[in-house]
């Protein structure tokens, strides 16, 4: 999830998910099944010029991430001219940057990275493109627009935003309304940016306050102790916003025991189990803001189009973008059924 906010175009989720374009958090809880299968259709399914791509991501050990790899492998199994290089991927800049490296002396046509940390591996996106190799850039931004080609990632702010906005629509008659925040990592630059988004939303419905703030560590143990801690300190609220879905497992599970249905939650990401509970609404989960997984999907396809000099299917130009902002639309019961195939586990 990127560390510096780029809006410089945006796509809706729905849109990447029919094809649209060309054709989404940290945690350390390892994930074992896989998500929902990228069913988004290529836009340009006529096989091209052989392209070798070198993916490089960080280590799996989140719903999202994982979602993130699985979603790279679908995309390039679509392409029969397409070879996919993945590596292993790290939490360990240094190890990362060691594994980008290694893509480099193979030469790869293109290069898709998701850095553990955007600052930090700069110079590896730098060292890429001045070898020659076209770098997409996949959500945490690199420091330097010279490190990539192109940019693609979430809005953490739009995330924010939108969870404020259903929030205060659906308070916005309650006289002295109630919300707390279970956020995400407070050292990341998207947790803050996710809060300020909130706040922001928040400031349109005057007759709704913000009374308390937890921040947890995008883990189901750290979402259920730091929920706990909110229930216990707060007798009485309306809403939650809850930053990630994989914290929010905990954050139920807390819920349910303390024997509250007192208000209503909000989630964020996208995953499969939150898409369940509010179709099923048994739950005080009532929405979830999406960050899509399915960003990797389409930095394959830009990746596959700038190794065969190709522009964005549905877009006049020759050349593909240089940055793209997904659309972190809100899933409620009206639309789940139309997100459940983009869900992860």
């Amino acid at each position: 999830m990127p560390q510096t906010s780029r809006r410089g175009l945006l796509f809706g989720t729905a849109a990447v998910s029919a094809g649209a374009l060309l054709t989404a958090c940290t945690s350390n809880e390892p994930k074992n099944s896989a998500p929902a299968a990228d069913n988004a259709p290529a836009a340009d399914d006529k096989p091209g010029t052989p392209v070798t791509i070198g993916f490089a991501g960080p280590q799996a050990d989140h719903g999202w991430l994982n979602a993130i790899n699985q979603n790279a492998k679908r995309r390039a199994e679509k392409y029969s001219e397409v070879t996919l290089e993945i590596t292993e991927g790290s939490n360990d800049t240094a190890a990362q940057i060691g594994q980008i490296q290694t893509l480099i002396n193979k030469k790869v046509d293109v290069l898709v990275i998701l850095p553990a940390d955007g600052k930090a591996l700069t110079q590896v996106g730098l060292q890429a493109m001045k070898a020659g190799i076209p770098v997409i850039n996949l959500d945490r931004v690199f420091a330097s627009p010279q490190a990539y080609r192109c940019w693609i990632g979430g809005d953490n702010y739009g995330m924010g935003l939108n969870a404020g906005r259903y929030i205060g629509e659906q308070l916005k008659d309650k006289p002295d309304a109630k919300v707390v925040e279970l956020a995400g990592l407070d050292n990341l630059e998207l947790t803050k940016q996710r809060t300020q988004g909130f706040d922001d939303a928040l400031k349109n419905y005057p007759n709704i306050r913000k009374v308390a703030r937890q921040a947890a560590e995008f883990t189901v143990e750290s979402g259920q102790a730091k929920m706990a801690q909110l229930l216990q300190a707060q007798q009485q609220f309306d809403a939650l916003w809850n930053h990630d879905d994989d914290q929010g497992v905990g954050a139920l599970r807390a819920i349910q025991q303390a024997g509250r249905d007192d208000f209503l939650m909000v989630g964020g990401a996208g995953a499969k189990s939150a898409m369940d509970a509010i179709k099923a609404g048994d739950s005080v989960l009532r929405a979830t803001v999406l960050y899509p997984p399915t960003m990797a999907a389409s930095a394959i396809d830009l990746a596959r189009a700038l190794g065969q000099k190709k522009g964005v299917g549905g877009m006049s130009e020759l050349e593909i973008p240089a940055s793209i902002t997904l659309y972190s639309a809100v899933v409620t019961k009206d639309n789940v059924d139309e997100y459940l195939p983009t869900g992860f586990s």
